[in-house]
């Protein structure tokens, strides 16, 4: 299964740092946040199995500008990198443009807008968070049920068909693809949106109370979609691929 984008937070302000960390992590990434150069040259140079996709890079560090760190990442690596700065006049965002960033954003910034650049770097990256149906596989299997994502077809352990819409489709092809992975709420609704009617808080909620009864009922469904409190929801049934 598609492991979630890996995002390093290279940012000298703890509370920041930590609220970003805690915004990517609700949003179905994993964060890992550092506070100066060192730290994260330590990160890059022992990626161990968790590689970098995407690093949120703030300009003011005690140590090391992030100009100059931004460099040395582009002499050994083209992860995506964002700049993130109080610094926002233009001269400053040709500057981090210039030295190898892909991004500049200035700060105050929006947390509908960070997302949105955090897509389409991982885009430009070559990193896809949900991969095109042409290259789902032929069929997901999982406690005696059959989902054929090509030909949208869900079928029960009795043999009937059951009947998706186009959310409750791509709500299950979502978490059987991230299967044994917690998505946050907030991710999910990225992941599903365009499917969605109303795209509102409790939108997300709704649907996964629908997929449930229709995957045979709560004492089973409970079984394979848990809801973690506070984050988002889980797929725990075992899947297979086919």
């Amino acid at each position: 299964m598609t492991k979630p984008a890996h995002i390093v937070i290279v940012e000298d302000d703890a509370p920041l740092r930590a609220l970003l960390a805690r915004l990517l992590c609700e949003c179905g990434y994993e964060a890992t946040g550092v506070s100066s150069g060192v730290e994260f040259s330590h990160i890059l140079a022992h990626p161990g199995d968790r590689p970098i996709d995407l690093v949120l890079l703030d300009i003011m560090l005690p140590d090391e500008n992030g100009l100059t760190l931004c460099q040395r990442i582009r002499k050994t690596s083209q992860v995506p990198i964002i700049m993130v700065s109080a610094r926002g006049q233009e001269a400053d965002r040709v500057a981090g443009l210039d030295i190898g960033a892909d991004d500049y954003i200035p700060k105050p910034f929006s947390r509908p807008e960070l997302l949105a650049r955090i897509r389409a770097a991982l885009r430009r990256g070559g990193e896809s968070r949900i991969s095109p149906e042409s290259s789902a596989p032929e069929c997901y299997r999982f406690e005696e049920w059959r989902f054929f994502p090509k030909r949208r077809e869900l079928f029960a352990p009795s043999g009937a068909q059951v009947s998706l819409t186009a959310a409750e489709h791509e709500l299950l092809l979502t978490l059987l693809r991230h299967s044994q992975q917690t998505i946050g709420r907030g991710r999910l609704m990225e992941l599903v949106r365009s499917r969605l009617p109303h795209s509102h808080d409790r939108s997300i909620d709704v649907l996964v109370s629908r997929l449930r009864k229709k995957l045979g009922g709560a004492r089973r469904s409970l079984s394979m979609i848990r809801t973690v409190r506070g984050v988002g929801y889980v797929f725990i049934a075992e899947t297979n691929v086919s």
